[in-house]
């Protein structure tokens, strides 16, 4: 009947999901829109971004990671439940199914929607490998995940750390476990950590982190978690070592969460993220939407869809939903894949593609490295930087940027990020008006220095 009210279900109840649901509800009020949200966690929108911050102490407490609470939600309008698992989407009679948790003997339940929301994050990736699940062995992916460590180096006497896979999440807590005094190991299945470096820039993160006293150990798959007479961890080990352990840390990534969707007959990418329309639409639906780490998105410099984890994309995903569900109109573009990330007092950043996927979507092009500082050479404080440019051969179209470097190096992705996004080219990056004084830059931006580098390659090229 035009005018009845609407259901809106959503699945999640992190960052996609409680966005979602939030701008559904400014823009519609709860007598035309009927909003129920499902969280099988203890917690709603927090920062996981955020754990490896309060593990190591820099973040107080952790009520200080929450955005809103459960109670804040409601107040708002938002029937939220918690402990609640959506077992399974019927898309024919339009309706979900839940359970109770924390009530294993109650019936399980079915709640019908108009719209639906999936927003079911991402799965840490946990290898099938002996001792894995022994106690001492610490996934970070929630808030729970990070109390039970945090639990155990407050109380426990913990010596030696090991941390398995060299990505973000693992150099991140390499540094959290490192500012708590322990000694750490981090392995490395791949030959260099920051396998979203190019291994020549890796190889910058490696130096410093064994300069740091993390020792880094690259080639390295771990074999097994080790365990004592008690069937706790001891050590990892891999094919030609073991490594002692009071604690095991995994840093192996994640994966999309998308069984549910899966089962119920939704449409998945080659990374197993749902696929879904610029609306955040799922592709071949007319009222389900997805969002978050369980999508895959248009990477707008390779032209393919991807799976890339982050509460940035997750949010504004969600406002992208809710505003459609609102009855507005939104569009979530795409995204050129920028990250930045840090170890201690070193900056790790990237934006674009790397050589191997640039070679993967058969681009041709030229790269080139720079060296400079973060501030005037004169002026106290100026800290070294690498910066390493990609541009397609012909064109000059910037095609990615990597920087590795002290303080003042990482932010400054950001100026790439944009050039990517307008599809610049480095001869026109070399132009750009950027602020300029001794305690901030050179005056000629590091970036900018690549793309001056990368302009002259360019043009070489075409002489050549």
């Amino acid at each position: 009947m035009v005018g009845a009210k609407q259901r809106l279900v959503v699945i999640g109840g992190d960052a996609a999901g409680m966005s979602a649901a939030s701008q559904a509800r400014r823009l519609k009020n709860e007598d035309e829109l009927d909003i129920t949200a499902f969280e099988r966690g203890h917690f709603s929108s927090f920062s996981a971004c955020g754990i490896p911050y309060w593990v190591g102490g820099e973040v107080a407490a952790r009520d200080d990671l929450i955005a809103r609470t459960p109670g804040e939600h409601r107040a708002r309008g938002i029937d939220l439940r918690m402990r609640t698992e959506v077992t399974e989407i019927d898309l024919d009679r339009q309706c979900v199914r839940t359970r109770d948790l924390d009530d294993p003997a109650a019936d399980e339940r079915w709640h019908g929607f108009d719209h639906l929301v999936i927003a079911t994050g991402a799965r840490p990736t946990r290898p099938r490998l002996p001792g894995i699940d022994a106690p001492g062995v610490h996934g970070i992916q929630t808030l729970d995940d990070g109390q039970a460590l945090i639990d155990v180096l407050d109380k426990e006497r913990v010596r030696h750390a090991v941390v398995v896979g060299a990505g973000y999440i693992g150099v991140e807590m390499a540094e959290a476990l490192v500012h708590r005094g322990i000694d750490v190991t981090v392995l490395e299945a791949a030959d260099e950590p920051m396998s979203t470096l190019d291994p020549d820039m890796g190889r910058l993160v490696h130096d410093a982190m064994n300069g740091m006293g993390v020792r880094t150990v690259t080639g390295a798959a771990a074999t097994a978690v080790l365990t004592d007479a008690e069937g706790r961890a001891r050590a990892v080990a891999t094919e030609d070592d073991e490594y002692p352990a009071d604690v095991v840390v995994l840093g192996l990534g994640v994966r999309p969460e998308t069984a549910l969707a899966k089962d119920a007959g939704l449409p998945l990418g080659s990374y197993g993220g749902l696929l879904t329309d610029l609306a955040m639409r799922v592709r071949g639906q007319e009222n389900i939407w997805a969002g978050g780490d369980c999508v895959e998105v248009l990477d707008l410099v390779a032209g393919r869809t991807r799976h890339i984890a982050l509460g940035t994309h997750a949010n504004k995903h969600g406002q992208v939903i809710g505003t459609n569900v609102g009855g507005g109109f939104a569009t979530f573009p795409g995204v050129v894949g920028t990250a930045v990330s840090k170890v201690c007092d070193l900056e790790i950043a990237r934006t674009g593609l790397l050589e191997a996927q640039a070679r993967e979507v058969g681009l041709q092009f030229l790269t080139v490295r720079i060296e400079s500082t973060s501030r005037a050479g004169y002026y106290p404080g100026a800290a070294p930087m690498t910066v390493k440019m990609l541009a397609e051969r012909r064109t000059g179209r910037l095609l990615g940027v990597q920087i590795v470097g002290r303080e003042g190096a990482g932010k400054r992705v950001d100026i790439a990020a944009v050039a990517l996004t307008a599809g610049m080219t480095v001869e026109r990056m070399t132009s750009l008006d950027l602020g300029y004084a001794p305690p901030f830059s050179p005056v000629w931006d590091p970036v900018l220095v690549a793309a001056r580098k990368a302009a002259a390659a360019v043009a070489a090229d075409m002489r050549g």
